[in-house]
């Protein structure tokens, strides 16, 4: 059974941190970054979220352009997860997949529709943030 930790970032505040566990975390499984969920998985109700990365149990990042579920050795010039330090610089990284897999520990997400409610209203205060 999948458990993950869900960062929630608002363009208008902040970001809030949800642990989702159980057969909601299952709801995750096989998304993929760039997809729309519906925010009541994470308990926000009437609000919709668009998935824009996470990592996985051992830190590596999710890596929008590289298919599948899987960790893989790719050369990269730049993008998420490298910073050359100089310009045409070259580095070959492990990095995971676009796929949400059991793997993934943390997935990040942005408020791309908001319900009736604010996320403060919900939740109950600043419990949660980050």
């Amino acid at each position: 059974m999948a458990d993950f930790k869900v960062v929630v970032s608002d363009p208008k505040t902040k970001s809030y941190q949800f642990d989702v566990k159980g057969p909601e975390a299952n709801k995750f499984i096989g998304k993929a970054i760039g997809q729309d969920i519906d925010g009541s998985i994470v308990g926000l109700s009437g609000y919709k979220l668009v998935i824009t990365g996470g990592s996985d149990k051992s830190g590596m990042v999710m890596r929008p352009d590289l298919p599948g579920p899987k960790r893989k050795r790719i050369l990269v010039s730049t993008g998420v997860g490298y910073s050359p330090k100089a310009d045409g610089m070259r580095r070959r990284k492990t990095m995971h997949g676009k796929e949400i897999s059991p793997n993934i520990v943390q997935i990040n997400t942005k408020v791309i529709e908001y319900g009736e409610k604010s996320i403060e209203e919900i939740i109950g205060g600043d419990k949660t943030e980050e």
